[in-house]
């Protein structure tokens, strides 16, 4: 196990599926491979976007067999950590120590919204179920739990291994108030893609990606642009990105993700229910997104 780097890029990468809607494990190989290839410093599997409530717990225990062969030494592998219980938090906490992962991203539960000291209870037992480094992954909008910075804080003081937060809430006051209360001592990675540069400017340290799938060189230049002060390349970057990057912040982020991939032939839209793939409409919108990106792709 390397030690865990909460930095850089690190994609939220996406399940990919056979026609039969199996795991497609060649293909996420090869993806994650070129994630790294094109300077990610990891991935984050089971998330969000790697449809990670619609797979099994045999499912979950292969992607990530699969990601860790995939990377190997040369980039970290986080697992996502979200359940319905506690108790299967902490199971699928410890099947990714098991399996070789480098750290945890750990949600609230899953349909249960329930006050801070439930919450707080919630992810420190999955945080004290491994040695793995831990991130909190907060996002309000989606799971309408709201870590809020002294919470935060409170938290880091009674789990020793939470070292870093995945900031969603879309308020870049968050990571600036993260920073006034933490120091250096919590990682800060921004988790909102239309938001990167204005958190790198407000002290976040990485980003959980989305439309990295699609396009990792991209991300990963803006992120460096950004990071080392360029404004100027940032912005220039950052304002033809944007069109792409809202993909990821609206509900049916998967589909439109995974379309982008399909669309740069990196992957396939198939997705799995309640989920269904884009028609009509939403079809013609992003595909209208990503043809003028593509026309105007900055050089």
């Amino acid at each position: 196990m390397k030690p865990m780097k909460w930095a850089g890029v690190i994609p939220a990468i996406t399940t990919p599926f056979n026609e039969d809607l199996t795991v497609d494990h060649a293909f996420l190989a090869k993806h994650c491979q070129w994630l790294v290839d094109n300077g990610c410093t990891g991935v984050v599997a089971l998330g969000s976007l790697g449809e990670g409530a619609t797979l099994t717990f045999e499912e979950k225990r292969d992607v990530l067999k699969t990601c860790v062969a995939a990377v190997g030494d040369r980039a970290f592998v986080v697992s996502g950590v979200s359940a319905l219980s506690t108790d299967e938090a902490v199971e699928i906490a410890k099947l990714a120590h098991e399996v070789g992962c480098d750290g945890l991203m750990v949600l609230p539960p899953y349909v249960y919204v329930g006050d801070w000291r439930e919450m707080k209870a919630h992810v420190a037992s999955v945080m004290a179920a491994t040695p793995l480094s831990s991130m909190l992954y907060n996002n309000p909008i989606a799971y309408k739990v709201d870590f809020l910075p002294h919470q935060v804080a409170e938290l880091m003081a009674e789990c020793g291994t939470l070292h870093a937060i995945k900031e969603s809430s879309a308020d870049v006051r968050r990571i600036a108030e993260l920073r006034r209360l933490l120091g250096d001592r919590l990682h800060i990675l921004c988790g909102v893609d239309d938001l990167i540069v204005e958190a790198m400017l407000a002290g976040a340290e990485g980003w959980i990606a989305g439309l990295v799938n699609a396009f990792p060189r991209e991300s990963v230049d803006l992120y460096n642009y950004a990071k080392s002060g360029n404004l100027v390349k940032a912005f220039e970057l950052y304002l033809w990105f944007l069109p792409l990057l809202r993909l990821d912040v609206v509900p049916k982020f998967v589909q439109l993700i995974k379309w982008v991939q399909q669309e740069v032939g990196m992957g396939s839209e198939r997705v799995r229910a309640p989920r269904l793939m884009l028609v009509g409409a939403e079809r013609e919108a992003v595909a209208e997104v990503l043809r003028v990106a593509l026309e105007n792709k900055i050089r």
